[in-house]
């Protein structure tokens, strides 16, 4: 059986989100029996096709402009047509993160479309698994995982005067490390499952 694949496929447009992405890979490679690998989908050539074809797992990341994922990712996705034709990412793992300079910034939106995105390729959707943080409570931290409280995937914040030096915050880069874990655990069930009906 090999090592779990876990691929992190994403676009940055300021480097915030490549941050974020960063520290998917970190959390997935964490894991034991798991390989992670960064894809920037601004370069998508024969090298990029191949490492996704070859993944267990897809850690799709975008920030959120104007309410949904950036032009970039959006045309990552239709290039993808050839591959919804043939099925060829069918029961793949599949999760998403994204980052946006409000706090809310309809982040919810963006991960929604990376959620049907994922589904019409047949893939099995990955959520956080992390109850809210941060202010859901009185008892809550910036400094907790999941402070923005989402549940479908992984968030950040990057204020926008702020360069990728300073953020995303540490909390939310956290956040990032646990949704890389939670894939390629999941995903080692997968495989090591498959592994055993095969035999």
């Amino acid at each position: 059986m090999h090592d779990v694949r876990v691929a992190v496929a994403f676009h940055s447009g300021y480097g915030h989100t490549a941050r974020q992405a960063e520290a998917v890979a970190r959390g997935a490679a964490s894991t034991n029996g798991a390989r992670s690998s960064l894809h920037d989908l601004t370069a998508a050539d024969d090298a990029l096709w191949a490492a996704l074809d070859a993944a267990d797992a897809i850690v799709f990341g975008t920030p959120t402009y104007m309410g949904g994922p950036s032009a970039a990712f959006q045309g990552f996705a239709e290039a993808t047509a050839p591959i919804w034709q043939e099925r060829g990412w069918q029961g793949k793992l599949a999760a998403g993160f994204t980052n946006s300079a409000g706090v809310n910034g309809n982040k919810d939106t963006t991960l929604s479309a990376l959620a049907v995105f994922a589904a019409q390729h047949g893939m099995v959707w990955v959520p956080l698994g992390l109850a809210p943080g941060g202010e859901y409570s009185t008892q809550g931290s910036r400094e907790d995982l999941n402070r923005l409280g989402g549940f479908t995937g992984a968030m950040a914040q990057s204020p926008a005067d702020l360069g990728p030096d300073l953020a995303p915050a540490e909390s939310d880069l956290r956040t990032a490390e646990h949704l890389g874990a939670q894939v390629a655990t999941m995903a080692a069930h997968l495989v090591r499952g498959r592994a055993a009906v095969a035999a």
